[in-house]
């Protein structure tokens, strides 16, 4: 049995057009068209008036004929991680907060960025779609080569890493964020700081523990590093249970000071310190990194460092659209962190009046 034609009754309706608009609001269309694309030659009341007749009609922008006609789609591509960790979310959110303020929409890739074949994959995806320019939040090691092999003729933007050989670059510069978490505790009178490192495949954990060392060297003192397997708290608690048991055989001496790569080791050792009766910061001084959600409500709130995130996606953007219009004055942005000084922190205390 044949389906009947469509009749006027029962019809889709048509979606408004950019004449419907212009019918509506008494203009030409070319003048539709440039309010659509917020050229500046318009007077204020036939833009509001344009403006109302697109809301009263529910008129969209046809994205798919504008790319015909401009070679631009207005989406940029990003590849993550997906992961619940603090800085590569916010990184992300504060990417896809920064392209929407333009008028731009995202399309994101989720992988593994411990896997290059997953983050070329993913490239190579975003591409196939039409995208105007992708970004990389390239946190681990692999994300960084892939980008580094891909071939694109459009601009991708490595979130993460500066330096000429990854091409167009936003970073935080985590270096400096360890030197003045590090230099605070030196200020306070501190001379033994142990750092607890992220994952070593992560190039955040690796510039911190650069600022750290850099930083305790300058002062003619040896940096103490221990590396964690993963950025959780629960890493966190086992190192610093590690760290009493060493003590109290006698291995190793207990630090005034420690330094964690993140927040939640931070919370961790503060955890496994207050299981071994020491008390933050009477007996040992505790700062982290990221100012995380609830940072400043650990007990006692956590001294940090706080990363620039929002600022971090806003230059990606920036340096993408940028690049695409050819008018990229810089290819590598680096973003500085700030401390955050709480009370988690205090002037050491004579280590012969700490007991375990």
């Amino acid at each position: 049995m044949s389906t009947p034609p469509l009749s006027p009754a029962n019809a889709r309706p048509r979606p408004p057009a950019i004449t419907d608009v212009a019918t509506v609001a008494g203009v030409s269309y070319q003048t539709v068209s440039r309010v659509i694309n917020d050229h500046p030659n318009v007077a204020t009341d036939t833009r509001e008036r344009v403006l109302d007749a697109m809301q009263r009609l529910g008129y969209r922008r046809n994205i798919a004929a504008r790319a015909l006609k401009t070679r631009r789609t207005g989406v940029f591509g990003v590849v993550s991680s997906g992961s619940h960790l603090f800085g590569p979310t916010r990184t992300l959110v504060s990417i896809e907060q920064a392209a929407r303020a333009k008028g731009l929409f995202v399309s994101l890739a989720t992988v593994d960025l411990q896997h290059k074949d997953e983050v070329t994959a993913a490239i190579e995806h975003l591409l196939d779609q039409g995208v105007d320019g992708i970004v990389v939040i390239a946190s681990h090691d692999e994300a960084a080569a892939a980008v580094l092999e891909s071939t694109t003729q459009v601009p991708v933007v490595v979130a993460g890493r500066t330096g000429g050989e990854h091409g167009l670059a936003v970073a935080i510069d985590q270096e400096a964020g360890a030197k003045v978490a590090t230099q605070h505790l030196l200020d306070l009178g501190h001379r033994d700081v142990l750092h607890l490192a992220g994952p070593a495949p992560w190039v955040d954990a690796r510039a911190r523990a650069v600022g750290f060392r850099e930083t305790m060297a300058a002062a003619g003192l040896a940096p103490r590093t221990l590396w964690a397997d993963d950025w959780s708290a629960e890493v966190g608690y086992l190192a610093g249970q590690e760290l009493v048991a060493r003590v109290r055989r006698r291995r190793s001496t207990l630090p005034t000071a420690i330094f964690a790569a993140n927040d939640l080791l931070a919370l961790g050792m503060m955890h496994a310190l207050a299981d071994a009766r020491l008390k933050v910061p009477h007996d040992v001084s505790v700062v982290g990194y990221d100012d995380g959600d609830g940072s400043a409500h650990f007990v006692p709130p956590l001294t940090t460092v706080a990363q620039e995130l929002e600022e971090l996606g806003y230059r990606c953007v920036e340096l993408l659209l940028d690049a695409r219009d050819g008018v990229a004055t810089s290819s590598s942005v680096s973003v500085s962190p700030r401390l955050l000084v709480r009370e988690s922190t205090a002037p050491p205390r004579d280590p012969a009046r700490v007991l375990l």
